[in-house]
């Protein structure tokens, strides 16, 4: 796959996602997202994609692609979560 398809699928990808929040909107008082949400969610999930795609194509063996792909997802859902609903109280933290 060549790199513009894979950057490609990575922007469609995060649209994707990010549609599901926006679809909700539409049908729910429960999902309340502002266009700052919208804009962190989108940063940190290009964030998400792009760093993985950068150790997929860096690391040498199966081993150090699954070691740093796992580490990227969990770095990443520990900002979501701290975003989300402030799991260590920053002052970043959501709600």
């Amino acid at each position: 796959m060549s790199i513009s398809k894979r950057y490609l699928l990575i922007l469609s990808s995060i649209i994707i996602l990010l549609l599901v929040p926006f679809v909700a909107m539409q049908f729910s008082s429960e999902v309340n997202w502002s266009l700052f949400d919208f804009l962190v969610a989108g940063g940190l999930l290009t964030v998400l994609g792009f760093s993985i795609d950068f150790a997929i194509r860096k690391a040498t063996s199966t081993q150090m692609r699954f070691a740093l792909i796992a580490g990227i997802v969990i770095v990443f859902l520990l900002v979501w979560a701290e975003l989300a609903v402030g799991v260590f109280g920053t002052p970043f933290a959501g709600s």
